[in-house]
This record gives C-alpha cells, structure tokens and sequence, in this order.
C-alpha cells in the first residue's frame, strides 16, 4: 500500500450540543512509520453548526471549513513528500528541559553550560514543553536574567553573562530546530542584551609598572596577580596551576599545558621569562602556594590602593589588562583570542573596542586651539 496514492477528504461527524466535528479521512489509510500503524482519520478540533440558521453561523462554518480546506492541502503535500510528523499526537509535548539537560551531558559539557540551564529552568519554573516555545517567550528570558530575580550579592547580572547564557540557549534551540523538534528556528530570531556601561577596567603600563613597584602583605598575591598581567590567566586557572603544567615548549620557551576550569578549555599557552620568575623556584604541586580567594578578598584592596591607583580593581581586571595592553603593543586580535583562550572572537572584540576608544582620546589630547568655522566668522 503506497501512501503517494492516498486522498484526503474532509468529512463531517454531528456531536452533540447541534454541533458537528470536522475531521480528515485518509484512504487508504497511511502508515505511521514510527509506531506501525495504520490511520484513517484526524480529527482537527473544528466544529460548526448543524443546522445553522442566524447569518453569523453561516459565515461561521464557512470559516471553518476553509481552515480544514487548508489543513487538508497541507497533509497532501505532507504525505506525497512521505512526512508523517502530523500522525504524532504527543509531538511537542516532550520536555524541552529534558531535551536540554540530556544534550549537555551527552555532550560533556562545562559549568557554563550547567549555569545557563540552571537559569532557564528556574525561568521555567522548572516545566517547558517544545510546544510553549515560541520567540517572546525564550526573548523573555535574556529580561529575566537582567532582572532582579538573578541578582547575586546585591548586584544585577551583567550584560555580557546574560548573552552568554542566551548564547548557550541558541545553540541547544538551533539543534531542536535541526533535529526536527521545532517548526521554528527561534535561535535565528532572538536579540542579544546591548553592552551599556558593563565597562572593562584595566592597567594602563604606567600602572602596571607603578603596581609591580608596590610591595603587598601577600607575596604570592602579588606573583599571582602580575602573572596574570603578563599571561591572561583567570584566577581560577592561577590557583589551579601546578608546576607539571609549566612545560618546555619545541621553540625553546616555556608554556603552560593546561585546561581552563570555566570553560574546559584545553590549550598549550608560551609564557614569558619574565612570567616565568614570578612563578618563583620550581617545585611540585601547585605553583602559588596558598593563593586562595580569601587572600585575594583579604589583600587585593589595600595593595592597589597602596599603589596608588584609584580604579576600581579586581583580579579579573589582570585578565583585562592582559589583553588591552596586548592590542594597544599590536597584537593581532586573533591571536590575543587564542591566548585568552576564548572560543569567539567576538568576546575579544570588545578590548579591540576598548583600544580604539583610547586611540581617540590620544588623538585628542593634542590641540592648536585653531578657532571653528563659527568661532571665525563671528570675529
């Protein structure tokens, strides 16, 4: 029995309340290719009047009637391309959440990915079915993530964390998309949080010199924190490290063979000898010994403020300051990704943003006071 052969007829069936049912008759019947069976009929969940009488019943029923016309030519066209997704009642009642945790498992993923289905769950209130999804309601999510809902020690999640837990989102829909779970490519359609006032602090040189002249309460703070200066390192991978991850590389130099804790990063990285003396005399275990959150809690503040330098500085703004400096020398912006290990160029973009903001103010700073077109005519 070939499915190309089959006619679709709509047909009436009365019900009660002087209504009647709209459904599909399909003969021969079609096969499920799924479960095996065979099915006759669908039923669309339209109904008219039996016996209509008043006007607005007339045109009622000619309205119905049209929309099971119309569902009609689609089951043709579906049955002669042989696709049978409409014979699967249950289809997108599935757990779009299930979908994403087993995906994020299967594929190894990181903490990141674990964050951002935390977030979507609770956004969901732990229950989304593929069928609820629609653009508005994953776009809502990016709002709640900006929200108060995901604060976190008193503060606002920032931009650049709510896009990237959007991201993570986008590409688990993308491949529901793909894998035929969804009529829509929602992931196409959804809008990342603009970067306002999420502003990157880091060291200018002169900063940087004046911070390393500065003596800390905490030597292996210190080592630590002008490390990451002059390697990029997050202080999680700074604490991290051990001495057998410092490796000769085949230039000759020294390099770090690690695998970053945020992103599971894998990457063999050249480090400096200048990099290399501040990880001190080597050893076994952990290169900076005792270097803990706490100390750098504890120690961080007044060392900067010891210095002199009135920003605000946290050990992640090392990591900033790594990558500006390193773009302002010239370094092209692929190869400062690489160091940073990131896995989108986009990410690195905004220090290339950052360096081109101080290229303006640099340009700006020298002035012949020449007088303006309209500062001239009026003389």
């Amino acid at each position: 029995m070939t499915n190309i052969c089959t006619k679709v007829t709509v047909r009436k069936r009365p019900i009660k309340n002087g209504q009647t049912s709209l459904y599909l008759d399909f003969y021969p019947p079609i096969r499920n290719p799924k479960t095996g069976k065979l099915s006759r009929r669908e039923y669309l969940g339209l109904y008219i009047y039996t016996n209509p009488v008043e006007r607005f019943q007339q045109e009622y029923n000619k309205s119905m009637i049209q929309k099971a016309e119309i569902i009609k030519c689609r089951r043709t066209e579906s049955i002669i391309n042989e696709e049978y997704g409409f014979l699967d009642r249950n289809k997108g009642k599935e757990s779009f959440l299930e979908y994403f945790k087993n995906l994020m498992i299967e594929r190894g993923s990181s903490q990141n990915w674990a964050t951002a289905y935390m977030h979507f769950h609770n956004y969901t209130h732990g229950e989304c079915r593929f069928c609820d999804l629609t653009v508005p309601y994953c776009q809502g999510f990016l709002d709640y993530l900006l929200s108060d809902a995901c604060m976190h020690n008193g503060k606002r999640m920032m931009g650049t964390t709510a896009n990237n837990n959007l991201t993570k989102l986008k590409c688990i829909l993308a491949i529901a998309y793909e894998d035929g779970l969804l009529k829509e490519n929602i992931a196409k359609k959804l809008v990342r949080a603009k970067a306002h006032g999420n502003k990157r602090q880091f060291l200018t040189k002169e900063e940087l010199l004046q911070l390393s002249q500065t003596p800390c309460k905490s030597d292996v703070l210190r080592r630590a924190g002008l490390f990451s200066c002059l390697t990029g390192l997050r202080l999680s991978d700074c604490i991290r490290l051990q001495w057998e991850n410092i490796v000769k590389l085949a230039d000759g130099g020294w390099g770090m063979d690690i695998i970053t804790k945020k992103t599971s990063t894998a990457a063999i990285l050249p480090i400096s000898e200048e990099a290399l003396q501040l990880c001190g005399e080597r050893s076994t275990g952990q290169v900076f010994k005792n270097l803990t959150n706490s100390t750098v809690a504890l120690y961080l503040k007044p060392w900067i403020k010891a210095s002199g330098i009135e920003k605000h500085i946290t050990f992640h703004c090392f990591r900033h300051t790594f990558a500006t400096l390193q773009l302002a020398e010239g370094t092209d912006i692929y190869t400062v990704s690489k160091l940073l290990t990131h896995s989108n160029l986009a990410t690195t973009q905004v220090y290339a943003d950052v360096v081109d903001e101080l290229k303006r103010d640099a340009a700006e700073r020298i002035s012949l006071k020449i007088p303006t077109k309209e500062e001239s005519d009026q003389t």
